[in-house]
């Protein structure tokens, strides 16, 4: 009888008679090391679109890239410097991935409501934004421009303010509420572009462009860069009201520089910048608060507030004062 053969009990068997079985043919035992990326092939974010990244190399070939597992739970955004693997050589149906994110100098981000504490950054290392706001059709709205230039100061961008529609509305009276800040503004119309200014401030630098739906965003693009094509939607004329042409955001190379062309929005949510933030977005807040007492909110009922003195005697704009305090109860981040 062969020891195969033989009735076993437990009592009978050791450590030693335990089959192992080996590794299957070119399996390899898992390590916590991760390949050296840092030295491979590089390139920009142009666009975003279900998970594949329109990018250009350093050696100016446009490719496709999907994000390496690792990375997906942080993701990119458009102008983010990356490092690449796989196939780059742009040819059709050539796939790359995303191995690498260089860090960003900064990042422009909102939330799509205030309170919302999911954030999403829309563009990555940039140096200026663009506010277009109409004159008329739709209404300018002063509170969405009070978020946007937050928003600027928050991320270290120099704002620009662009008034469209100048023939259909006089924006003087708008653009009045705006003067407390170091901001550049351009008036435009249909009979009277005027974006000579514009070209010379966009020369050698990213710059995002925002604004809501119906604005002429889009038109001012295809203006500044014919090439780029951009779709454009239908205004209607009494209501100004139009549906979004700008489905996702999109980098074009203009000037030097890059034009970030974003999807027209109706809301900015401001979750991420607390009330200090917010402040430090007034420019002209910021500095006469220099004199309020320590700890002092700077809402209304704050006592010895000096903002509501200087507001008073005409040092500062009561309707800036009274945009900073919406902002900080709408976002109920006061400390």
């Amino acid at each position: 009888m062969s020891w195969f053969d033989r009735d076993l009990t437990p009592e009978d068997l050791d450590e030693d008679d335990v089959r192992i079985r080996p590794n299957p043919k070119g399996s390899r035992p898992r390590t916590k090391r991760r390949p050296d990326f840092s030295n491979a092939p590089a390139g920009m974010v142009l666009e975003v679109h279900l998970a594949r990244y329109r990018i250009l190399t350093d050696e100016g070939k446009e490719i496709t890239a999907t994000l390496a597992k690792e990375l997906r739970k942080d993701g990119c955004v458009i102008c983010d410097r990356v490092r690449l693997d796989g196939d780059i050589s742009g040819e059709t149906g050539a796939l790359a991935r995303i191995v690498g994110i260089e860090p960003r100098r900064n990042t422009l981000s909102r939330s799509a409501e205030d309170g919302d504490v999911q954030e999403q950054t829309i563009v990555a290392n940039a140096d200026q934004l663009v506010v277009v706001m109409a004159a008329a059709n739709p209404e300018p709205r002063s509170r969405l421009v009070d978020r946007y230039l937050v928003a600027a100061f928050h991320a270290g961008l120099k704002p620009i303010l662009v008034m469209t529609k100048c023939d259909l509305a006089d924006p003087t009276e708008f653009i009045e509420s705006f003067l407390g800040f170091d901001l550049e503004i351009i008036k435009t119309s249909e009979d009277n572009p005027n974006l000579e200014d514009l070209r010379q401030l966009l020369a050698d630098k990213t710059t995002v462009f925002v604004g809501h739906s119906g604005v002429g965003k889009t038109t001012i693009i295809n203006q500044l860069v014919p090439g780029a094509i951009r779709a454009t939607g239908v205004v209607n004329k009494v209501t100004g009201r139009g549906r979004h042409t700008s489905s996702s955001a999109h980098a074009i190379r203009a000037y030097g520089g890059w034009i970030v062309d974003t999807p027209g929005i109706r809301s900015f949510g401001l979750s991420a910048i607390d009330s200090d933030g917010l402040l430090r977005g007034f420019e002209d807040l910021n500095l006469a608060s220099q004199q309020c007492p320590r700890g002092c909110s700077h809402l209304s009922n704050s006592p010895d507030c000096k903002l509501d003195e200087k507001a008073a005697a005409g040092e500062i704009s009561p309707l800036r004062l009274d945009s900073f305090r919406r902002l900080v109860d709408s976002i109920g981040q006061l400390d």
